[in-house]
């Protein structure tokens, strides 16, 4: 038999309005734009919902800093009392963002520097990052584009997206694109789908990515509307920023059913966070709510060199003791990949505890997490793949220098020579040798330009 409560409790996500939104009717509390129009952001609307402490009241009073705007139902999520919260700390500013680190720049990671147009990002050879707006549906405290998000003045629209799309169909290396922002779900939906529409248009383009945050600050948005129009775009993939567990709610736990149940794969970014994430218990609390909701953890990032995020950022080595306690303690396809987002541009590399001890011709020694220490018999006999039959190896496209050490492996190149560095020892006076090149390289070399490609 149900209890009082049980008998006459609403169903979940559908609860009546919190402090201080108790007056607003239901219907506008779930409309998505509602939400966006009555965001939070100054001191006297804040202290609504929280009470704000000496050094939030200290961030929010600094004029022409990065923007705050927090929906009023992800504001509903914080502890009013606790400035540790970690959905408050996410989105409430503090004077610390004010303070400058060590190593911290404006575009860490040099993004503008490798835009061949306004707001595309070509990085990696066969996918680009199209910036589409610079709006959100709230900011983070720690965002790595705090340079451009947020500022009206910076805004993405027609004229910049002509020259993106111009430039990717031009491009047909690209397979892959991902939209991004600024946050690409609080465009209106007759812009996103104008732009899905001419993304799926250009032949080579196979995948559509959508990288976005507005399930877990605006759940509302995520309609059964805006969903019949995503399932058109498919293969379409979706990437979603999630911190901490308490951002599952049951408002987030809808949308998320809704575009998992029309076929668009869901995965999870994460960044590490100090005071908010950085436990292995957290953490793992995390990827299991997520499993459940059918998004598959992707990366846990290290907090990017953004300036004002200093006091953000936790030790690689918080990073690898999570990963020690996720290995072993789960399942496989609930543990993300750790990476740090190299600076100046140089992209993500994995970070991974060292479960390989050592090696030889005959054998390899690895350890499990558990410290148990096994070795692996080499075989005796290894006939390997033979690249000049195989019809994959034909077709592969040269990336030239950004094919990196996988070039060496495969004798494509013989070295990878860092800038400056047959000057700097000519200029010693030391005998720099002329470039090795082994015979299976010499037709590869040919057909690349030979001492062009070396420079």
């Amino acid at each position: 038999m149900l209890n009082q409560r049980e008998e006459f409790e609403e169903p979940p996500g559908r609860q009546r309005p919190p402090h201080p939104w108790e007056d607003v009717p239901s219907e506008q509390w779930n409309d998505w734009r509602w939400q966006l129009t009555h965001r939070l952001s100054t001191a006297e609307e804040l202290a609504r919902v929280i009470r704000l402490t000496p050094e939030e009241e200290a961030g929010l009073s600094v004029p022409g800093h990065f923007r705050v705007e927090v929906t009023p139902y992800f504001a509903s999520l914080m502890d009013p009392d606790d400035p540790h919260c970690p959905i408050r700390r996410q989105v409430i500013p503090t004077g610390r963002e004010l303070l400058a680190g060590a190593g911290e720049a404006r575009d860490s990671l040099a993004e503008d520097a490798h835009s061949p147009v306004p707001g595309l990002v070509h990085r990696y050879p066969d996918r680009v990052l199209m910036l589409v707006t610079t709006q959100c549906a709230s900011y983070c405290r720690f965002c790595t584009r705090s340079r451009l998000v947020g500022d009206a003045h910076a805004q993405f629209g027609p004229a910049q997206y002509e020259q993106q799309l111009a430039y990717i169909a031009a491009t047909p290396q690209i397979r892959d694109v991902l939209i991004s922002g600024g946050d690409p779900l609080t465009l209106s939906q007759r812009v996103l789908e104008q732009l899905l529409q001419r993304l799926r248009a250009i032949s080579h383009v196979e995948v559509i990515r959508i990288g976005t945050r507005v399930p877990v600050f605006l759940p509302q948005r995520i309609t059964e509307d805006l969903v019949t129009m995503l399932r058109r775009y498919h293969p379409l993939w979706m990437n979603i920023h999630f911190n901490h567990p308490r951002e599952i709610t049951p408002e987030v736990q809808t949308a998320l059913a809704r575009l998992a149940d029309a076929g668009i794969p869901l995965g999870s970014q994460t960044v590490l966070l100090a005071g908010i994430n950085d436990c292995p218990n957290v953490m793992k609390a995390l990827l299991h709510e997520l499993v459940k909701n059918r998004v598959r953890p992707y990366y846990l990032y290290q907090c990017d060199l953004v300036a004002g995020a200093g006091h953000f950022r936790t030790p690689v080595s918080k990073g690898i003791e999570i990963m020690e306690a996720l290995r072993g303690h789960t399942s496989g396809f609930a543990i993300p990949t750790y990476v740090i987002d190299a600076p100046e541009g140089g992209g993500k590399v994995p970070i991974l505890p060292s479960y390989l001890l050592s090696m030889s011709d005959s054998r390899v020694v690895v350890r499990n997490y558990e410290g148990f220490v096994s070795t692996y018999v080499q075989p005796t006999e290894y006939h390997a793949h033979d690249a000049r039959t195989c019809a994959y190896c034909q077709a592969h496209s040269d990336e030239g220098q950004q094919e990196g050490v996988a070039a060496l492996l495969a004798g494509r190149r013989p070295h990878i020579v860092p800038e400056g560095w047959r000057a700097l020892h000519e200029k010693a006076g030391i005998p720099v040798m002329a470039p090795v090149r082994l015979p299976a390289m010499e037709a590869a070399f040919a057909s690349q330009g030979g001492a062009e490609r070396e420079r």
